[in-house]
């Protein structure tokens, strides 16, 4: 890498893990804290935006609330992240403020990204707050978060954050050098990556791969978390985050960590959006020829291609569409729900009418409300759009 992404970028995410924050997850780090937040505020008087994703509200939490250790149970967890969520938006605001910089905090869900309007509305109210010069902080909602509305992670939250405001450069700050070829706690052979294209399927298989059982937060969130961010243009760059003024000397130019450099043409807003959902509501499986025109004509979806109707969802959800092989091809806006389309499956539009009792629309998922996530040209290139 010759130089860092980052010294022309203008509107910059960066993503800080538990791992830094915390004293062994024995409450916040508050000197780390005001580091962070002196070398965030020196990228603000540069004239960059900055947001800043943040973890550390449940290990806080524990500590204030003074148990010895993690709990399992959800609702304690939900718990822990409200109260360690006063303790970390206290300690935010104290050291930002000193450095003459005003905060904002937010909290999000899936859910809040998932639904169109709540999508538009949070980039509006995060666009508005870099306007005025604040640094929005970022967090995921643990209090009232469940397994169906959850992130998972706040690598993804970052990248999904990243598509939202269309920023120009991630920053995964991690208590890693940045990424290796091979773990090189266990493999004296590794060799460090200082730069990739993202999205590079290598990189999926360097680090376990995508169905890899490697702990949340692992440098595998990190690889998708770039691979997801590039849609929107943006590169990537993972570095140690207890390095000396790692932010200002990597908007000085410097190469440090490893960057993962988006190679592919930005996707439009809408099919960001749509490729963001991180879990469809529906599914539907494609005969041969249906999958075949999806990829290779971009037609839309009709139902006649369609040989099953996998969960339970409403007109205007997103549902995944699965080749005859299971793979998810695209991902659209459905124009009927799943009762209805499992009665129209393999069936032609001038049937509709006596099935189900109107003319409803000709297609399943129209083109213009889809995204496709695996293309003819793009598997012949071994990776997806």
């Amino acid at each position: 890498m010759e130089q860092s992404a980052l010294k022309n970028a203008r509107r910059v995410v960066v993503k800080v893990g538990s791992a830094l924050l915390t004293n062994d997850g024995r409450g916040l780090d508050r000197q780390m804290i005001e580091n962070l937040a002196s070398q965030i505020c020196s990228l603000v008087h540069d004239g960059k935006e900055v947001v800043f994703v943040s973890s550390g509200a449940i290990a806080e939490g524990v500590l204030r609330l003074g148990w010895s250790k993690r709990p399992e149970r959800i609702c304690e967890l939900q718990a822990a992240a409200a109260v360690g969520q006063m303790g970390l938006v206290q300690a935010y605001e104290t050291a930002f403020s000193s450095h003459g910089v005003k905060t904002a905090q937010i909290l999000l869900t899936h859910a809040d990204l998932s639904n169109r309007e709540r999508y538009l509305n949070a980039r509006e109210a995060l666009l508005e707050l870099l306007r005025l010069g604040v640094v929005p902080i970022i967090n995921e909602n643990d209090t009232v978060v469940t397994d169906e509305i959850k992130v998972g992670d706040n690598d993804t939250l970052g990248a999904l954050v990243t598509n939202l405001i269309e920023a120009d450069v991630l920053v995964i700050l991690t208590d890693q050098r940045g990424l290796y070829t091979a773990d090189p706690r266990k493999d004296p052979t590794a060799k460090f990556v200082s730069e990739a294209s993202a999205g590079d399927p290598a990189l999926e298989k360097m680090a376990g791969g995508a169905a890899s059982t490697l702990s949340k937060g692992g440098m595998i969130t990190k690889i998708l978390a770039a691979k997801r961010a590039a849609r929107s243009g943006s590169s990537t760059v993972i570095a140690y985050g207890r390095e000396e003024n790692v932010l200002p000397r990597l908007a000085q130019g410097e190469a440090i960590g490893t960057q993962l450099t988006a190679v592919q043409a930005p996707w439009h807003a809408r099919a960001n959006w749509l490729a963001d959902q991180l879990r469809a509501q529906g599914l539907v499986v494609l005969d041969a020829g249906a999958a075949q025109a999806l990829s290779e004509k971009k037609t839309s979806l009709l139902p006649v291609g369609i040989k099953a109707v996998q969960g339970d969802f409403v007109r205007g959800d997103v549902v995944g569409c699965l080749a005859p092989d299971g793979t998810e091809i695209a991902r659209g806006l459905v124009n009927y729900d799943s009762a209805q389309l499992r009665l129209i499956a393999g069936r032609h539009c001038d049937d509709f009418a006596a099935i189900l009792g109107f003319s409803g629309p000709e297609e399943a998922v129209h083109r213009d409300n889809m995204v496709m996530l695996v293309s003819k040209e793009n598997k012949q290139r071994g990776r997806s759009d």
